[in-house]
């Protein structure tokens, strides 16, 4: 499919699209791409846990998801 044609099918699900909620999430995202906008703007303390969280994962102290939900599992069961 060409982009030409990727891009009619979209209009076309668009024009019949009637969920506004959805319509909102779709324009938003066309805003996001079309103007390189910040999803969610950080405080100096979130930017500040999001590098010390970076680290942490380079440096390897993190666990697995699988890892995770047995934890919470025996957490559960106590």
């Amino acid at each position: 499919m060409s982009t030409t044609d990727l891009k009619r099918k979209i209009i076309e699900e668009i024009n019949d699209l009637d969920n506004e909620d959805l319509l909102l999430e779709v324009y938003q995202l066309l805003e996001i791409e079309n103007e390189g906008a910040t999803l969610y703007p950080l405080s100096e303390d979130q930017i500040s846990v999001v590098n010390e969280s970076q680290e942490q994962v380079r440096k390897g102290k993190f666990i697995n998801e699988a890892d995770a939900d047995k934890e919470i599992d025996e957490w559960l069961e106590t």
